[in-house]
C-alpha cells in the first residue's frame, strides 16, 4: 500500500477486551439507589454503529463520506519496519530499519458546505537500524545520540516535531490545502545550519527538505490514504484496482487491488492484495552482460470506522525478491536481495 491515513471517530468505542459482560452503574428506577450490574460487553474491534454512518448502504452499494467531530482529536500514528537479507552467493548480510511518526489531528470546525478545518500536529518521530548484532536509535523523545551523524539527524527530527500545520479537507475526503510550513522550515534551517557550517551545505540541505516536506507531498501522502473507496461506491465482494512505478521510467509498476470484505458493526473491512509481477530485464554492453528479476506480493487489511470515514488501522505485507548477475564471459558476480516489509496505520489497533 503506497500510503497512510486516519479520521475521526465519531461516537465511538473501541472494546479491546475479550470478556464476555462489563460491570457498569446506574441507578435502580424503583429504589433510587446507585447499583453495580453486568452487561454485554462489546467484541474486541467492534464500535458503536449512528443511525446515519459515514459509510452506508444504498441499494446493495456502500458510498463513503467523512462525518468527523468538532473539537475531537485523533491519533494517527505510521510504522513501518523493513528487513532486508543480501547474499553474494558465498556470505550474507540481514539489516532492519524501524521508523515511527506520530501525529494527531484536532477538528476546529466544519463549514456550511461541510469542508473541514484540521489541525495537523506532529508529536513525535523515531528511528531505528539494526545490523551484524548492533542497534542505533534516533528518538526525538529520548535524549540526542553521541554519534555526530546520528545527532545531526536528531537535531532536525527534534525541531520539525511539536509543530502544528492546518489542513482543510472536503467532506469526501478530498485535501483542499495544507499551511503553516514556514514557521517549520525556519526551525529546520536553524537546526541544521547550526551543525552545518557550510552554508551551501545547509542550503542543498534544505532544498531537500523541502521537497519531501511540502503542501505538495503531505498532499499526496494522506489524500492516497485517506480516498479508499472509489467514487462510484462499491459493493461487499466488490474489487478496484490501482498501479504506481516503482521505477522512475515507469518499467516497474506495483499494483494493489482493493477488496469491500464486509461492513458489520460499525467497521468497513477492505482486504488488499497485489505487487510487483516478475520482471527480467538483460542489458549487454561492451562485452558485458547485466540482467535483474524483480518480483514482489503484498496482502493486508484496512479497517475503517463506518461511522465517520476515518481509518481505524492498517496493516500490509509486502515481500520483494531481486536477483542480479553480472558477466564478462568468462567471470561472473551475482547478487541476490530479498525484503520483507510491515506497514501500519495505528499498529496499537487490534486485528
Amino acid at each position: 500500500m503506497k500510503k497512510i491515513t486516519a479520521f475521526a471517530l465519531l461516537s465511538i468505542a473501541i472494546i479491546s477486551c475479550n470478556k464476555e459482560t462489563k460491570t457498569v452503574t446506574k441507578v435502580d428506577p424503583k429504589t433510587g439507589k446507585t447499583i453495580t450490574v453486568e452487561v454485554p460487553a462489546e467484541k474486541s474491534g467492534e464500535t458503536a454503529t449512528v443511525a446515519n454512518p459515514a459509510i452506508k448502504d444504498s441499494l446493495g452499494i456502500y458510498y463513503s463520506t467523512f462525518k468527523l467531530e468538532k473539537g475531537k482529536t485523533y491519533p494517527f500514528t505510521t510504522y513501518q519496519r523493513d528487513t532486508q537479507t543480501m547474499s553474494d552467493g558465498s556470505k550474507s548480510m540481514t539489516g532492519t530499519n524501524e521508523s515511527t511518526d506520530e501525529m494527531n489531528f484536532t477538528v476546529n470546525g466544519i463549514d456550511e458546505k461541510g469542508n473541514y478545518d484540521i489541525t495537523m500536529n506532529l508529536v513525535g518521530k523515531r528511528m531505528s537500524a539494526s545490523a551484524q548484532g548492533k542497534t542505533q536509535t534516533i528518538d526525538t523523545k529520548g535524549a540526542a545520540p553521541s554519534d555526530p551523524q546520528q545527532k545531526f539527524m536528531w537535531e532536525v527530527q527534534k525541531a520539525q516535531v511539536g509543530n502544528k500545520l492546518n489542513m482543510k479537507m472536503d467532506k469526501h475526503g478530498k485535501i483542499l490545502s495544507i499551511t503553516g510550513f514556514e514557521p517549520i522550515y525556519q526551525k529546520i534551517n536553524k537546526a541544521a545550519s547550526s551543525i552545518i557550517k557550510d552554508a551551501a551545505q545547509t542550503k542543498s540541505f534544505m532544498e531537500g527538505f523541502k521537497l519531501s516536506f511540502s503542501e505538495k507531498s503531505l498532499k499526496e501522502q494522506f489524500g492516497k490514504n485517506i480516498n479508499i473507496f472509489p467514487v462510484k461506491g462499491a459493493k461487499i465482494g466488490q474489487s478496484w484496482s490501482e498501479s504506481e512505478n516503482v521505477t522512475p521510467d515507469g518499467s516497474i509498476k506495483i499494483t494493489t487491488t482493493y477488496t469491500l470484505t464486509k461492513v458489520e458493526n460499525g467497521i468497513a473491512e477492505i482486504s488488499i492484495k497485489g505487487g510487483i509481477p516478475k520482471k527480467d530485464k538483460k542489458q549487454a554492453k561492451d562485452g558485458m552482460s547485466h540482467e535483474i528479476s524483480l518480483e514482489g506480493s503484498q496482502n493486508g487489511t484496512i479497517r475503517i470506522d463506518a461511522n465517520t470515514g476515518w481509518i481505524l488501522g492498517t496493516k500490509l505485507n509486502l515481500t520483494t525478491s531481486q536477483k542480479e548477475s553480472l558477466s564478462d564471459g568468462k567471470q561472473s558476480q551475482s547478487l541476490s536481495k530479498k525484503s520483507s516489509s510491515l506497514v501500519s496505520i495505528n499498529p496499537s489497533y487490534k486485528f
